[in-house]
């Protein structure tokens, strides 16, 4: 085997800037919507939670990247996850991807014994069984367009909200299942918006991504769709649970973001090309401050 590097685990993990920041706001959003001060984040059954969620997200991300390897190797800009994600090695990568679950199932177990709320225990066995139904085969969703596009995006932002918030106990309100389903559709619209690079290499290995199946200007179109969808949700759950301040100070890096996505549908229209780094450098970090704005605004108000 060979040796792997400190940049191959976060390569594999995919968590480079700014995704390992929206990784930490995906792991607390729900704590922060369900705590009443923000010294509540460092209970010890919240802050297990949160650490539970982030080793799911990005156990998660590390079993996408040893089941894309072939993929990556056909991606121009992907060179260095796909050498990393070889480097690891599909047999070291599983037995990884299984320790880091099994350590996050520990950990939500240990939150539902302390608190008697077992939430957290099925948000992560149903994180696991998403994650493991769109990489893995026979079933591989990752396959069948905007299956496995919701399937991933349930695993990464739906579910993890709903088990931070289970570990502190709080009754779920109307507007804040709101803005955890237009988080969700958020990411939806992105992860398509974030398909279009890939239509390349997703296509030589038969992976029928949203890109794939439409081709990039219509899922683009589509991603601008969704994306507007989700930012409508966002802002009307925290309309309703925290006022028109909070309403448009939590969509408005999204909105920003949507118009951006909506620059680039222009240009691939005319016949330019999508860039994955490009769109990495340029786009995400908008992502980065809608996220942490969200995650501030409850713990403010």
């Amino acid at each position: 085997m060979s040796e792997l590097t400190a940049r191959d685990v976060v390569a594999v993990h995919r968590l480079e800037f700014p995704f390992w920041v929206n990784d930490v706001c995906q792991s607390s959003w729900g704590a922060c919507f369900a705590v009443t001060a923000a010294s509540q984040l460092f209970q010890a059954p919240v802050l297990l939670a949160i650490a539970a969620n982030f080793l799911l997200i990005a156990g998660g991300l590390a079993l996408n990247s040893t089941a894309d390897i072939s993929t990556d190797e056909r991606h121009p800009e992907r060179g260095s996850l796909a050498h990393a994600a070889r480097r690891l090695g599909k047999v070291r990568g599983t037995r990884w991807v299984s320790f880091e679950f099994a350590v996050a199932l520990a950990l939500c177990a240990v939150v539902s014994v302390w608190t008697g709320r077992w939430i957290p225990t099925a948000m992560a066995v149903a994180m696991i069984g998403l994650q493991v139904a769109y990489n893995v085969e026979p079933l591989r969703w990752k396959r069948r367009g905007f299956l496995g596009v919701i399937a991933f995006c349930t695993a990464v932002v739906g579910l993890p909200c709903v088990l931070s918030y289970g570990a502190v106990g709080a009754e779920m309100s109307a507007p804040v299942a709101l803005v955890f389903a237009g988080l969700t559709v958020l990411a939806i619209g992105r992860m398509t918006w974030w398909s279009v690079p890939d239509i390349g290499a997703d296509a030589a290995t038969g992976m029928a991504t949203p890109g794939v199946r439409y081709g990039a200007v219509r899922a683009l179109a589509f991603a601008c769709a969704i994306m507007a969808a989700g930012a409508i949700l966002l802002a009307w759950g925290m309309f309703l649970g925290y006022g028109a301040a909070a309403s448009m100070l939590a969509a408005a890096a999204h909105v920003v973001f949507l118009v951006a996505a909506l620059g680039l549908l222009r240009r691939v229209h005319r016949g330019l090309t999508a860039s994955s780094v490009r769109m990495r450098k340029r786009s995400m970090p908008l992502v980065m401050v809608g996220d942490l704005v969200v995650a501030a605004l409850p713990l403010l108000a």
